[in-house]
């Protein structure tokens, strides 16, 4: 790879739909692109990965951030998976179907055993559902709740080795919600251990199991030899976390570590150019938003919000900040999702526009503080500082920054609790499951985990798009509501995140769109 960038393009709509057309008609084969070469995982292969942050816990349960998700994958597994491509594979599922309205059956595959031994059961799969859509069950709440949207619990069907699971009404992107969330846990393990023990210690059957934990420093994972497919070519597995972009760089090119996340535009050609490192890059399913909460003046105002989009000169951030590693946004859901409304534009930059709409907003004079993470997205803090400087240079508002950690950014957001969030704020959102409903719901539908917004008119739409088994009128559907978002502006839109991986040559591996490390796809290069 020395010297090379590799890049992947954009997911197409037929590529990406999570459909029920698309996903029931996917062959779920069990390759998900990742086996090892026979013979390959005898010998001694570490690998370490630098992130901008570390895991917030190992309960796969209990997060909602990509960083700690990289980490548990390795360790924990779901009935359904995506490989690279993002179609549908089969898991821990042989198999998948509807059963009718509101039910769906997963085949449990025969011969799993957890890493302390205990064999897999559709007991245990069924008691995963349920940790996480039941609060009497598991966890009160599971931050996890809304990623499973409409499912309502899980039960073993009697006289066979399967799970039915349970939604309210048809529930259309079941499968690909199952494709990309609920790891499965070990029932009796986790009866038997506290909340705080299952946060430090784990018991999957992923192909890693823990060797050593040391809470925001480093997870060290060890190649599972008992794993159900064939072990992994990687022997030893280190995760650790630098939260400015230029030591976790610097560590690539030292070799110190042999993935490094977000690399900055700036450090681009100095990999590049590097005798031991490459770069990988892809558009991911990611979109970074300034989220503006509705309940709260001055954005409780449409024309207020509206002018803080015309205030920002979103080229000129992908140009100069991001050196074109980014896309423009003018909606919550990206090019190449269901229900991607392609006429829509990014709101232009007219700093005219925007200080008449705060005239008409009644806010001339407004205060604004943007909070933003540090390190946790590609060049966070300085989109934020530019999105700061442009609101800052309209004659009616004033605007500041305030640089987060982003643990307790991420927990003001997440904890159920509007009130307890910045009233302004940068975040990025994650979508494995390529359809609009999943960033809609959470983020800006009345009841969504992270909301910063309630409509009716938003939360009708898409209502009725979950409850259509009809194709065209959910993306229809979503589509409205996407057109609604942008003309209400609960955010303000900004881009598309690009992942760019800094690559060590020693190491065989392709960034993915949907921003999942998989060290079982790695491999050795000779």
């Amino acid at each position: 790879m020395t010297g090379q960038t590799t890049t992947e393009g954009q997911a197409t709509t037929s590529e990406a739909t999570a459909t029920e057309e698309a996903t029931e008609t996917t062959s779920g084969e069990e390759t998900d692109g990742t086996e090892t070469t026979e013979g390959s995982a005898s010998g001694e292969f570490g690998v370490t990965i630098t992130q901008g942050q570390p895991p917030s816990t190992l309960d796969p349960q209990n997060h909602r951030e990509t960083p700690t998700d990289n980490v548990v994958l390795h360790i924990y597994e779901g009935v359904l998976a995506r490989d690279r491509e993002g179609k549908i594979i089969q898991k821990l599922a042989t198999d998948y179907e509807r059963v009718e309205d509101g039910r769906v059956r997963f085949p449990i595959r025969e011969g799993v055993t957890f890493h302390n031994g205990d064999d897999l059961t559709p007991e245990d799969v069924a008691y995963s559902v349920n940790r996480i859509v039941q609060e009497d069950v598991g966890l009160t709440p599971s931050p996890q709740a809304d990623q499973l949207a409409g499912v309502t619990g899980a039960e073993v069907v009697d006289g066979e080795r399967a799970v039915d699971v349970m939604s309210t009404g048809f529930n259309p992107i079941v499968f690909a919600s199952f494709a990309t969330y609920c790891d499965v846990m070990d029932k009796s393990w986790v009866e038997e251990r506290s909340q705080s023990e299952i946060a430090q210690t784990t018991n999957g059957t992923g192909p890693f199991q823990l060797e050593s934990y040391e809470q925001d420093v480093r997870v060290v994972l060890s190649r599972h030899e008992g794993y159900w497919r064939e072990p992994a070519d990687v022997s030893r597995l280190t995760f650790n976390a630098a939260e400015e972009s230029s030591t976790r760089v610097n560590q690539l090119l030292e070799g110190e570590t042999d993935v490094a996340v977000n690399v900055p535009p700036q450090d681009a050609q100095r990999v590049r150019s590097s005798d031991s490192a490459g770069l990988s890059a892809v558009p991911s399913t990611r979109v970074i938003y300034n989220g503006m909460r509705y309940d709260v003046e001055p954005f409780s105002s449409p024309q207020f919000r509206r002018a803080m989009n015309y205030a920002v000169d979103l080229p000129g951030i992908i140009e100069n900040v991001l050196s074109g590693f980014a896309d423009p946004t003018g909606q919550p859901t990206l090019e190449g999702f269901f229900g991607y409304n392609g006429d829509l534009e990014p709101y232009p930059q007219d700093q005219d526009q925007a200080e008449s709409l705060v005239e008409e907003s009644g806010f001339a004079g407004a205060e604004i503080t943007l909070h933003t993470p540090v390190g946790r997205y590609l060049k966070d803090v300085e989109i934020a500082q530019a999105v700061v400087s442009q609101i800052d240079s309209l004659s009616n508002v004033s605007c500041s920054i305030n640089q987060r950690e982003f643990s307790t950014l991420a927990g003001e957001l997440t904890d159920g609790d509007i009130t307890t969030s910045p009233e302004f704020y940068l975040i990025g959102w994650g979508n494995a499951t390529f359809d609009a409903s999943q960033t809609i719901i959470p983020l800006l539908t009345s009841d969504g985990a992270l909301t910063s917004y309630s409509n009716d008119e938003l939360d009708s739409l898409i209502e009725q798009a979950q409850s259509t088994s009809d194709s065209d009128e959910r993306d229809s559907l979503l589509q409205e509501a996407n057109a609604l978002i942008n003309e209400q502006a609960p955010w303000i839109f900004l881009n598309r995140q690009y992942s760019v991986y800094g690559v060590n040559d020693r190491v065989e591996w392709s960034a993915r769109r949907d921003e999942r490390i998989n060290a079982y796809a790695m491999g050795e290069t000779s």
